[in-house]
């Protein structure tokens, strides 16, 4: 402990004990980090990090630690981390960032490894953290070495009073989708007299569009539960790209624009927020945040007016051994209901933060202690409800009770519907996980973010595009190492729901 004489109010030492960072004995009335400074990365605000910043003055208030909050721009904070890093800079005590990245910080030494602070923590209630999410996000090869502040996953957003004034239901399939994307697309969907789209999805290079692209594959490729993976055959470490399930996926994904906006191409995630908030999209795939935004005062057209719904599934999957699609049937696809195949993705995992092995001992506490009351009940549970903060639910009592989501704004019936998509979501047993290896940046930041781009630029064709990635996937792969990757790989799909 590091402890400079303050003394401290009843009100902020209950505080300190609520958040699980209360000193103890003779030092009881004294702030336990004064004069310690945790320096934080993360991306641009408001999303993630104003969230940081606004939790920070808190816990300053309580412990006497300064928190500082570096932003730069998504493209850039994985190589800003691990450079800071790996050449002993150390300007960065605590990085928040994609839980998928760990494993190659994890691998050059970089993070430390959390679990017996998790151990001594009584007030994380880590058990209350959803076994996904506590199992998945938080650990590499067995140990904790992240704690999450945000859930995440993709699921596919609706218009309910659009739909049940045209008598239409909330899709199934990709076929189902582009159904109702084309009934109504080019209606008026928010009564200003402009029409509006069918469909609004993110596709802009160099701004997460790759994760819309899984999510759209996954279901096509994964059928065995989460154990199977969907990017490489876990025996080989070839890819499971090049493929008809995959071009379909493209294919798809490129589809989707004839129901969108003209310039969807140039479209990141906040352009289509921001369409979709506004009332102009009668479909649209996001992550957990577009529920809460609806409640957030630019949310107003569309509040209590979406349902959300799991990620489309597909009756034809991938035949591993031919590389065609095939039906489903009880064998190829065990978890499928109604004989659709599902397989909700994980994309991205969410934002988790994790602390420099390099870090002073009192600074990579003082980091723990405040991702620690980041991620506790009482912190997180309302920030998951606030829409800008860009945190979704990961915690089971965010999903088991309304009480807060109704105080946020949801009716009961929009809360139980979001929030049994994302159960729906989360007990899947054919859930997909994000990659979670060294070198996934590259593998889907890079390599499948460029291939994409061209396809949709209509520079290529889709089997050129899959071919292409799995060129880059395999040149990847041989550069790290394909025994190390591949080893690294199957313990990744260990974790099932």
């Amino acid at each position: 402990m590091y402890h400079v004489g303050k003394v401290l109010s009843p009100l902020l030492l209950g505080a300190m004990a609520m958040a699980g960072v209360a000193a103890s004995g003779p030092a009881a009335a004294q702030k336990m980090y004064d004069g310690v400074t945790v320096r934080i990365m993360t991306r641009p605000g408001p999303v993630i990090a104003q969230r940081l910043v606004e939790r920070g003055k808190e816990f300053t208030e309580m412990t006497g630690a300064k928190i500082e909050v570096a932003e730069v721009p998504f493209a850039e904070l994985f190589q800003k981390l691990l450079t800071d890093w790996a050449t002993g800079t150390n300007s960065i005590d605590v990085g928040v960032f994609a839980s998928s990245w760990a494993p190659e910080y994890v691998d050059a030494g970089l993070l430390q490894d959390l679990t017996d602070y998790v151990a001594k923590d009584t007030k994380i209630e880590i058990n209350d953290i959803a076994p996904f999410f506590r199992e998945y996000n938080q650990k590499v090869g067995g140990k904790t070495y992240l704690i999450t502040v945000d859930g995440d996953f993709q699921m596919v957003y609706y218009r309910k009073d659009i739909l049940d004034q045209m008598g239409l239901k909330p899709p199934r399939t990709w076929d189902e989708y582009h159904a109702v994307a084309a009934a109504t697309d080019g209606k008026d969907l928010n009564g200003d007299g402009t029409p509006d789209f069918g469909s609004c999805m993110f596709k802009k290079r160099n701004a997460q569009s790759y994760f819309a692209i899984m999510s759209i594959a996954a279901a096509y490729v994964q059928t065995q539960g989460t154990a199977e993976g969907m990017f490489f055959d876990p025996a080989t470490m070839k890819p499971l790209v090049n493929n008809e399930a995959w071009a379909e996926a493209f294919k798809i994904y490129k589809k989707n624009g004839e129901y969108g906006p003209p310039d969807e191409l140039n479209h990141d995630i906040g352009d289509t927020r921001a369409l979709v908030t506004t009332g102009r999209c009668a479909l649209a795939i996001d992550w957990g945040d577009i529920g809460p935004l609806s409640l957030d005062p630019g949310g107003e057209a569309i509040k209590n007016k979406m349902g959300a719904t799991v990620m489309m599934g597909t009756k034809k999957v991938l035949d591993k051994a031919t590389g065609k699609l095939v039906d489903c049937d009880a064998t190829r696809c065990p978890h499928a209901i109604d004989g659709i195949n599902y397989s909700p993705f994980a994309a991205f995992g969410g934002w988790t933060g994790g602390i420099n092995a390099k870090a002073d001992d009192k600074v990579k506490q003082a980091g723990y202690d405040f991702l620690s009351y980041m991620n506790q009940a009482a912190q997180s549970n309302v920030d998951v409800t606030i829409g800008w903060t860009g945190y979704n639910p990961y915690r089971n009592s965010q999903l088991d009770n309304l009480e807060p989501w109704i105080k946020a704004g949801f009716t009961e019936e929009s809360a139980k519907n979001y929030l049994g998509a994302i159960k729906d979501s989360l007990n899947n047993p054919n859930m997909a996980s994000d990659l979670k290896i060294p070198g996934t940046a590259e593998y889907q930041g890079v390599v499948l973010d460029r291939e994409l781009a061209r396809f949709l630029a209509g520079e290529i064709t889709a089997e050129e595009a899959v071919a292409n990635v799995e060129t880059g996937w395999e040149e990847i792969t041989e550069r790290f190492g394909r025994d190390e990757q591949k080893n690294l790989y199957k313990s990744s799909l260990g974790i099932t729901n």
